[in-house]
């Protein structure tokens, strides 16, 4: 027996031995790959020496002698510090993933490869112009300097058994392409879902259903909507609809699993997808998807959006404009973002320098936002329509053929290799249009072919690099103009006291009678997109009466205006998040940036509250034991998304049952022709639902309910029935439970005894989706930022996840805790800790 439990012991030692020379072995090549900070370093192109210096936070400020100096120097502290996250972005744009990490992302490496994104990225280089080219190269050099100046490779490539590829040109042009997939739906599921319910319903019907607008919109110009008339009786009457089809049995799965080709994936949820092994937080999506809905009436299935708003410099003391910013997106380790400070010479003005503040997107040698000392700007999604579907006619004698306004031409078809690690690769066959490539059918069996601007000529360029030495806001608003980027609201204002709202992005020309938001046949002569809106004709607010300006993903021209229809609805938000910021606007006659800050952190729930009272009257008429708990509970309520109210989060659920009950209905008639079909994802059907509930008419009631009050009666019972289930029953069911955040590194869940190490702490913060404050567990602001031009110093700014990928930089989450508490830390770099001089090499 002493014997074997010396032999025990011993055993045990020697895996003692082993784990702790592993974790000294991993500990090594972690710190190996990190960058240098302090010192000096050679680097091929430069023409004159580039300091990079680091403030205690890590943001980088760059001061060369020339722009295309300063992207290489930009590109060499990318590498160092982010070069995984670009792989990411730029393999998911082109449908690569699989050769990185294996079959987990193959799905949707054959969704993205049907686009052929690196030949398109390739083939546009050509076009762009010299200085924009010379820009791009530059950067690629000085990523390629940077990755081989580590020691050692990102310890991410250790970890998956791989070595990283080196950067090119066409590289950047895609993670350019990996925005356009995270800010549109390239599945274009909207009209899809919109030509089967033309099919399957009566005009007046789908009219109402495909409701653009309502009361609760604030936009720009024009007024808001009153609700929308309900189709006449004659046309429907739910009551008779089947039961069956209500919902569905089968849902989308989430991208935790694997993309489906009608669901749209963007390039922050590969994360989910590398991170598949670890029990999934996110729920299905429901049939009926709200932007923030999930199947069990709470969670968020989140959508992209963002807030900006600006004020002229009449509402300011120092009468400089004041621009605020938070871009909404899926939260990581690292966050998307990275912090930087960019100096040189201005080649326009002679002894003046260029000196960017802001956010870089790495991949990118541009500042995506932030100021310049005479301008500052954000973004927010445009939701615009910019994907149509196209009818392909197939010539009945030859099926690789098809019919245009210029006669039959032929289907390109393209093979596509997608290479897998530790596996075969895989042949996939593209078929494209003069339009785009083939991707889906219609509710009658053509096939469609998706026009979309990411694959236009011209629809990308780095023209946004121009926004540098742009000193007004018209001169910044007629880059914005020609910028090949997503579409989006630019909101800009100037150090003069101007402000101003326009599209940024190029828009398509539509000709043609074709209804934009159903697929359309574009043989017809004089139909479809025939190039570019000029400029000239782009929608401009500019220094408006009331000299504020507002963007929150919701409409902001007049319904009735040209600019309106050359803009189209591609999905707007609900205006509630929009009017709520309009209203804190309204609400001062004098701003200071903490006024700024206090807009963006407003958690109240202005949105809410008619459903609070809703469920109180609800709750009040049921007079049901079963329900007791409940109508006490729904008083724990002060007005806010707060994470210690259980009354938010039953309002909440309520909400959102009701309306997918409501709404399910219709669905259920649609499914009696096309028994898969799913809603698209319905930023409006508070609206409809609102206009229904004003009139309870009986011939919308869905089946199953005696009256209007039955159905909120029972809606009421079944989110206490599945928030009660729960552990600790339905007290405690607070709000933070849903709002605790996961903001993970994409692979930590390889890393099963660290992995935790390596995320940002959970806390549960408060917000929601329609307020200023948006706030999910994996969802939220990706930065926050609030300046004036030419008064940097008095700016502020917040980021998420930090700025370095190596979880033992010191600059790994920081900044994360004074984001998450909202505490107000400068715009501008601090003191200088760390100083990094690049000289030229030879």
């Amino acid at each position: 027996m002493h014997r074997i439990l010396r032999v025990i012991a011993r055993v045990s030692a020697a895996l003692v031995v082993l784990l702790v020379a592993a974790a000294v072995a991993a500990f090594l090549l972690v710190r190996a790959s990190l960058p240098p900070l302090d010192g000096t370093a050679q680097t091929q192109g430069l023409k004159q020496p580039v300091s990079i210096e680091r403030d205690a936070q890590g943001t980088a400020t760059i001061h060369g002698q020339s722009r295309t100096d300063v992207s290489r120097a930009l590109g060499y502290v990318h590498a160092q510090e982010r070069f995984f996250a670009m792989d990411l972005m730029r393999r998911a744009a082109a449908g690569e993933l699989s050769e990185l990490v294996g079959t987990a992302t193959l799905k949707l490496d054959r969704q993205r490869r049907a686009f052929r994104m690196r030949a398109r990225a390739e083939a546009l280089l050509a076009s762009l112009p010299p200085e924009q080219h010379a820009d791009i190269a530059a950067y690629r050099d000085g990523v390629n300097d940077g990755l081989a100046a580590l020691a050692s490779r990102p310890w991410e490539y250790w970890l998956l058994g791989a070595t990283p590829r080196p950067w090119n040109e066409a590289d950047s042009i895609l993670v350019l392409d990996a925005m356009f997939f995270d800010l549109n739906d390239s599945t274009n599921a909207r009209e899809l879902a919109y030509a089967k319910m033309r099919a399957a319903l009566p005009q007046s019907v789908f009219t109402f259903l495909r409701t653009a607008s309502g009361p609760w919109d604030a936009p720009l110009a024009g007024a808001q909507m009153p609700l929308p008339a309900l189709p006449p009786e004659g046309d429907i009457d739910l009551r008779k609809a089947d039961a069956k089809r209500l919902k569905l049995a089968d849902h989308i799965p989430s991208p935790a699993t694997a993309p489906s080709s009608g669901e749209r994936v963007r390039s922050e949820e590969v994360l989910l997808i590398l991170a598949s092994s670890r029990e999934k937080r996110e729920k299905p999506r429901p049939p009926y998807p709200l932007p923030e809905a999930s199947l069990e009436g709470e969670g968020e299935w989140q959508v992209l959006g963002s807030n900006n708003f600006a004020v002229g410099g009449t509402l300011t003391r120092n009468g400089a404009a004041m621009v605020a910013n938070d871009m909404h997106l899926n939260l990581r380790v690292p966050n998307i973002w990275f912090r930087a400070r960019l100096q040189y010479p201005d080649p326009h003005r002679a002894g003046a320098d260029i000196d960017l503040t802001g956010v870089t997107l790495p991949g990118l040698p541009a500042l995506v936002a932030g100021s310049n000392r005479h301008i500052a700007w954000g973004f927010t999604n445009s939701y615009g329509d910019w994907l149509d579907w196209v009818r392909v006619n197939l010539d009945p004698a030859d099926k690789d053929r098809y019919r245009t306004a210029d006669g039959s031409q032929p289907i390109t078809k393209s093979i596509e290799i997608i290479k897998v690690h530790n596996a075969p690769d895989e042949k996939l066959e593209v078929r494209d249009t003069q339009w785009g490539p083939i991707l889906a059918d219609d509710a009658d069996g053509t096939p469609l072919a998706l026009a979309w601007t990411a694959l236009q000529p011209g629809g990308i360029n780095m023209e946004l690099l121009n926004l540098d030495c742009a000193a007004s806001v018209d001169e910044a608003m007629a880059v914005a103009n020609r910028a090949g980027m997503p579409a989006q609201n630019f909101t800009v204002g100037d150090a003069a006291g101007n402000v101003g709202w326009t599209i940024a992005g190029r828009i398509p020309h539509r000709t043609g009678t074709c209804d934009p938001q159903l697929p359309c046949d574009w043989s017809q002569p004089g139909s479809g997109w025939d190039g570019w809106l000029d400029p000239a004709d782009y929608p401009r607010v500019t220094n408006p009466p009331a000299a504020r300006v507002w963007t929150a993903n919701s409409r902001t021209l007049d319904f009735d205006s040209p600019d309106y229809a050359r803009v189209g609805d591609g999905g707007f938000d609900l205006g509630a998040r929009q009017r709520q910021i309009r209203d804190d606007l309204q609400a001062k006659q004098q701003f200071a940036p903490a006024d700024f800050l206090a807009i963006q952190l407003d958690d109240r729930a202005v949105f809410l509250q008619p459903w609070h009272q809703r469920l109180r009257d609800v709750l009040a008429r049921a007079g049901s034991p079963d329900l007791a708990d409940m109508n006490k509970l729904a008083d724990d309520w002060n007005g806010r998304a707060d994470p210690n109210s259980v009354g938010y989060r039953l309002a909440r659920a309520f909400r959102l049952e009701v309306i997918d009950t409501v709404l399910g209905g219709f669905a259920a008639v649609v499914r009696a022709k096309y028994p898969d079909f799913q809603f698209p994802a319905h930023f409006q059907g508070e609206h409809q639902v609102d206009a229904i509930l004003a009139q309870k008419p009986p011939y919308l009631l869905p089946p199953g309910y005696a009256d209007w009050d039955d159905l909120l009666r029972q809606c009421a019972q079944r989110v206490a029935t599945k928030l009660g289930a729960q552990p600790g029953g339905l007290a405690a069911r607070r709000w933070g439970e849903v709002t605790k955040t996961h903001i993970d590194h994409p692979l930590s869940a390889a890393l099963p005894l660290l992995g935790r190490l390596i995320d940002m702490p959970s806390e549960e913060l408060p917000g929601d989706a329609n307020m200023p404050r948006v706030q999910g567990a994996t969802f939220g602001a990706s930065e926050r930022f609030g300046v004036q031009p030419g008064h940097e110093e008095s700016g502020y700014f917040h980021m998420p996840g930090g700025q370095s990928g190596n979880p033992l930089s010191p600059f790994y989450g920081a900044g994360h805790e004074d984001w998450a508490q909202g505490k107000p830390t400068p715009f501008l770099p601090g003191a200088t800790k760390y100083k990094l001089i690049l000289s030229p090499k030879g």
